[in-house]
Order: C-alpha cells, then sequence, then structure tokens
C-alpha cells in the first residue's frame, strides 16, 4: 500500500510538473527574439577580446587581452561555412580597443594609440606607427580604452585609475592624465578633454557627441552613462591632480572638491582606514548638489543601476542597422562585463542636458560582454573576455554573435519625460484593461551617495504617487501623471500588470529613468485620467504572518516574484542567480550549506571568502542592507532548500 501510495504521489508531481512546464513554455523569453550563436575558434586560440571592429569588406577585426590582431573571415558562417581567422598583428599591449579609419587600424595599447597597416598588401600588418604616447606608472590597473572617432577625425581615448599602496581601495592618478578622457589628431597632438573617470571602460559616439560609462568603486555609487564635453568633471577625484596644468581644460582643484566632499582620509594606530559606506548618515554627499559650486560638474546622463543593469559597464553602441536588428532602431546598446549582457538606452535632451531610460536587452552571453559592433547584415558581434575579472558565463572568453529573430517582443520602446510624469511607448497594443488599472504599475525614485566608499546603497527612496494614467487611441502610448518628481533622481517604472492585446506580458517589465530636469509643458487634467484600481473592489486576503527566522518546509516562504524586489534593491543579483553559479554561488547552493537564517544574515554584514574558495571575487561586506530585508531574504534562501523525504 505504502509503494502504491509512493507511485501516486511521484505520478500527481509529474504531471503537475508537465503542467508547469507548459505552461512555463508558453511565456516569451529573450531567446524567442534574440538568439546567441557561438563563432568556432581554432584550437590554441584564446580571443579574450578587447575590440572589435568591421571591416569595410565584412570581416571582423579582434584585438586582444594577449596583444594580438585577428581578421576574421565569413563571420556570419554563410553556407554553415566555419570562420577562417587569421593573425592581422601582434606584439601590442593589452589593446582594449580597436577601431578602423582610412585603409588603417587603430588601436588602444596601454601606454599608446597605434596606427596599424598593411602596406605590402599580404593580408598581415607591416607598420606599426605610434600617434600619440602617454606616460605609465607600472600599476596593472592603468588599462586604456578606445579609440573613438571624433566627428573632426580626431580620436577620444580613456584612461583608468592606479590604486594606492598604503590605501589600496582609493584610486589614484599616479602619472598624467590618468583618470581622463583624452583627445588625440591624427597628427599625434593630444588634448586633454575631461577628468573625473575611475573606470571608464565603455565609451562611444552618439550623434557625434562624446559618451562613456563608469564603474561603481569609489566616488561612484553605480555604474552610469556621462555626457562629456570639454572640461567635465564626472566625480571621481583622482584626476584633478593635473588640473592646474596650463593645458588643463578642468578648473577644480582637488582642494577646493575636498572641501565639499569629505575624502575620509583618516589614520587608527598610524594606518590609514578603508572608507565604508555610513549607514546612519543623516545628510550624505550627493554629486549634484555640487554642480551650483562647480559649473564643470557633469551628472550622469543615464544611471544603469547596479546589480540590475550590469556591475561592470562596457561598450557603447548605437543600433544603425534601419531596423534589422529589430524595433529599437536608433537606441543605444550598452554592454556589461561582470553579467555577461546587454542593456538597452534611449536618450533625450532636455533643458540643455541629456537624460534617459535604461532597459535590460539580453542575458545569457558564455563569457563578460566587453565589445561589440555590427556586422554588415544588421547582427551584433560581441567580444567576450573576463581574466582576473570575472563575469557570469561559462568560458574566460570569445567571440558571439547576436541575431534578430524576426519577432517583436512586447516591451517598453522608450519612457520620455513629460511635466507631469512619463509617456511609455510600447512595441504592441496595449490591453487598455491592464493599462487603466494603476495597480499595473509601481513606481519609486531613489539616487546614489557621493562619498569615497566603495559604490552606494540607494538612498532617499520615495514611492511615486500615481494619480493616474491615459492610453492613446491607438494602444500604443500611455501617460502615466505622478506627484512626486525629483530631478536627478532615478526613477524606477514597473509595469508588470500589463499585456499586450493578445496577450503578451511586457517581456522586460522595469524601465530605469534617469530625470535630470523635468521639462516644460502641458500637464494632463485629472478629468482626462484613468484612476481606477483593480484591488479597490477585490476583498483583502488575511495572510498569516511568516516568522522572520524559521526555515520549516511547514511555514510559508516568499516567492522569487515577491523576493526579487529586495534582492535588486539591495545589489544581491549583482553577483547571485537562483540557480546558477555567476561572479558569486547560486542561492540555491547556499541553501545547501543549511546556514541558519541568523547565519546567512551574519555572512551578508561580515562575509567570509574562505568558505567559497572556488570564486575568485570576494563579497564585498554588505552593513547597509536592513536588518528585516536581510532576513527576508535569508529566509528565502532557505526555502530553496530541497525537502527530506
Amino acid at each position: 500500500m505504502k509503494n502504491k501510495y509512493i507511485v501516486l504521489l511521484i505520478s500527481v508531481f509529474s504531471i503537475a510538473s508537465w503542467n508547469t512546464m507548459a505552461q512555463i513554455s508558453k511565456t516569451p523569453t529573450e531567446e524567442d527574439y534574440y538568439k546567441i550563436l557561438t563563432l568556432p575558434t581554432p584550437e590554441g586560440i584564446l580571443l579574450e577580446v578587447g575590440g572589435v571592429a568591421t571591416m569595410p569588406d565584412g570581416r571582423i577585426a579582434l584585438s586582444t587581452r594577449r596583444g594580438d590582431v585577428w581578421m576574421v573571415e565569413n563571420p556570419a558562417m554563410e553556407n554553415g561555412t566555419a570562420p577562417k581567422y587569421t593573425l592581422y598583428a601582434s606584439g601590442l599591449h593589452e589593446a582594449l580597443g580597436l577601431v578602423h579609419k582610412e585603409e588603417a587600424l587603430y588601436v588602444a595599447q596601454r601606454g599608446e594609440l597605434t596606427k596599424l597597416m598593411d602596406k605590402n598588401g599580404d593580408g598581415k600588418a607591416d607598420s606599426y606607427e605610434t600617434v600619440y604616447a602617454w606616460p605609465l606608472s607600472g600599476h596593472y590597473h592603468e588599462y586604456s580604452f578606445g579609440p573613438k572617432i571624433a566627428p573632426d577625425g580626431s580620436f577620444f581615448v580613456t584612461g583608468n585609475v592606479a590604486f594606492g599602496d598604503e590605501e589600496w581601495w582609493r584610486g589614484e592618478s599616479r602619472v598624467p592624465w590618468r583618470g581622463w578622457t583624452m583627445k588625440i589628431s591624427a597628427d599625434g597632438t593630444m588634448e586633454p578633454w575631461a577628468t573625473g573617470m575611475r573606470s571608464p571602460c565603455g565609451i562611444g559616439m552618439i550623434d557625434g557627441e562624446f559618451f562613456y560609462d563608469d564603474n561603481q568603486g569609489d566616488w561612484q555609487g553605480s555604474g552610469g552613462i556621462f555626457h562629456l564635453t570639454k572640461g567635465s568633471f564626472t566625480g571621481h577625484p583622482a584626476g584633478l591632480r593635473w588640473a592646474t596644468r596650463e593645458n588643463s581644460p578642468v578648473k577644480i582643484t582637488t582642494e577646493q572638491l575636498y572641501a565639499k566632499a569629505d575624502p575620509r582620509q583618516i589614520k587608527k594606530e598610524g594606518q590609514y582606514v578603508k572608507p565604508e559606506n555610513i549607514s546612519d548618515e543623516k545628510d550624505p554627499n550627493v554629486f549634484y548638489e555640487l554642480k551650483s559650486e562647480f559649473p564643470q560638474v557633469r551628472t550622469a546622463a543615464v544611471w544603469l543601476p547596479h546589480g540590475v543593469l550590469g556591475i561592470s559597464n562596457s561598450e557603447i553602441i548605437r543600433d544603425e542597422t534601419s531596423g534589422k536588428f529589430g524595433p529599437f532602431a536608433g537606441q543605444i546598446f550598452v554592454g556589461d562585463q561582470g553579467q555577461s549582457k546587454i542593456m538597452r538606452v534611449v536618450m533625450e535632451k532636455v533643458k540643455g542636458e541629456f537624460q534617459g531610460v535604461a532597459f535590460e536587452f539580453k542575458s545569457g552571453f558564455q563569457s563578460g560582454v566587453l565589445r561589440m559592433n555590427w556586422g554588415h547584415d544588421g547582427s551584433m558581434y560581441a567580444g567576450l573576455t573576463n581574466r582576473g575579472w570575472g563575469s557570469a558565463g561559462t568560458t574566460t572568453a570569445g567571440l558571439q554573435r547576436l541575431i534578430w529573430t524576426g519577432k517583436v517582443p512586447m516591451e517598453m520602446i522608450t519612457v520620455s519625460a513629460r511635466a507631469d510624469g512619463f509617456e511609455i511607448e510600447f512595441t504592441h497594443p496595449v490591453e487598455k484593461k491592464s493599462a487603466e488599472d494603476l495597480d499595473s504599475y509601481f513606481s519609486r525614485s531613489y539616487i546614489y551617495k557621493y562619498h569615497p566608499a566603495y559604490g552606494s546603497p540607494t538612498i532617499n527612496e520615495e514611492k511615486l504617487t500615481i494619480k493616474g494614467v491615459k492610453v492613446s487611441e491607438d494602444g500604443r502610448k500611455v501617460r502615466v501623471v505622478m506627484d512626486n518628481l525629483r530631478p536627478y533622481y532615478v526613477h524606477e517604472i514597473m509595469v508588470a500588470g500589463i499585456k499586450s492585446k493578445n496577450g503578451l506580458p511586457v517581456l522586460h517589465s522595469t524601465a530605469y529613468y534617469t530625470l535630470n530636469n523635468i521639462p516644460d509643458g502641458d500637464k494632463l487634467p485629472l478629468s482626462e485620467l484613468n484612476t481606477k484600481r483593480s484591488s479597490a473592489t477585490s476583498k483583502p486576503v488575511p495572510v498569516k504572518p511568516v516568522s522572520k527566522t524559521t526555515t520549516s518546509s511547514n511555514s510559508k516562504s516568499l516567492t522569487y516574484a515577491e523576493i526579487e524586489p529586495l534582492l535588486v534593491k539591495n545589489t544581491c543579483t549583482a553577483c547571485h542567480q537562483v540557480n546558477k553559479r555567476q561572479v558569486g554561488p547560486a542561492f540555491a547552493d547556499i541553501a545547501k550549506r543549511k546556514y541558519s537564517n541568523e547565519r546567512i544574515v551574519e555572512l551578508i554584514y561580515k562575509p567570509e571568502p574562505k568558505n567559497w574558495p572556488e570564486h575568485e571575487t570576494p563579497m564585498a561586506a554588505m552593513p547597509q542592507v536592513p536588518k528585516n530585508e536581510a532576513l527576508k531574504i535569508a529566509s528565502w534562501i532557505n526555502s530553496l532548500r530541497a525537502p527530506t523525504l
């Protein structure tokens, strides 16, 4: 009888599992719309890609961290034929950028901008010409990125900061123009352009304007995209060391900045103390407040919330495929090395400043996405590497191609600012019932600290009051009217309750809009807005309180949908996934350790990297996570533990 009962149970669970899988399979995924194809590489070649350039004849040129430049013929693998790799140049010093211009390739080595040419036509570079060389101290972190071609034909190159010896956590500019953007003419003349960069790996030219993205770190609360005009200062103080030089366009001194933003260079018992987040800080500095004191301050055009939209942002490119890559023509794509994925960004100019919105786009690359470029057929080529940096994915390097399947996902095409809120445009007409229900939306705003500690928690969080919505006649646009907009804050807008007319859910249902300026314009009268909530007509269901510390299988555990906002808010998803190893262990693997909830909380506040020796990137302490939220996260992690029979 007992065996029959077990068989019956297995049958029931099998049927339930099949039904669940069938239901899940009906839900669209990124793979339905964009597919990743891996280009095979010959044995013995490790493509730790640092630069990708598309040649006029359709070949793809790759520079690598190991100092080689490869030419890839037939990268689209037409007729099922494998691509052909030819070594074009070698002996370079960590080539982290590549561009083609007028019969030549230009590459940013660690210490110079180099022009490569094949003058005898044998398919290999026989001319290595130094265009301009800059100083190096020899510190490992002095990476150089670029170039990008300016409208006048000159080149933009950016330089990483080094780190201190005793203060190993503090970025510093040991030699001139580290932490700067340099503009270099073809004849080798260098013009210092802007400073405030910490790790400016991602650079891009958009409509003749230069943009770069920085990574979270000291003085950088989160990743973000910055618009760089000549003389801009974007936050990291290291490069200000050279601001007193005659040719510096930035006129802020280190002393002037430190008078407004405490560098927290404190010694205890003769040793410097690493600055950490002050969780109970009463009046933390925020960067935009320095604009009134220093007009050269340039805040982020678009924040890329850390742990959500990447952890090590990289290449910035614009879709110029005229629709070959899908419904996002003209929009911007941003890579991420740490999370091995790509985001989508749309910017607009309001009152003289760029601002805009960022979305998730495509994850699942086999290694860190460092560089991207377009093929002649409108597909995207992604150059991958993770050596020494760590990333999601299953390999250390490679070249992958992203193609559009021809299907149009249900997405927010863009979000644009209005005087009284935002207008959301969709790829498909929305179902009006769901779009007119205020319960389909959730929104909050927040900002980051400007301090010498590594990164920042989100601060000054405030739920946005949604007063009403108005759906356009064609169902493609929704005006969302809000009360409490705040300049220079990230406005997070979730539309998880909305679906298209034919029932498709929004594939990526959260938008992150950086509102630097509230535009002028008409405000919608209340009489034109839908203000109803479906929750107002439904009876509340009482929920029994769940113990914060219990791990019993009899207690009600939070679902992933319920816990996800806390994981995102506290940047847990920067390094952890549910069932897959990323930078850190999977949550399910943590659950297998059978820690108590309280022990997990202890490890959140004070990690012990020795517990996970197979992960090369140690977890940072997270003292800013509120205790009640840490307990909820811990309880959810333990709910992933397989029940014992």
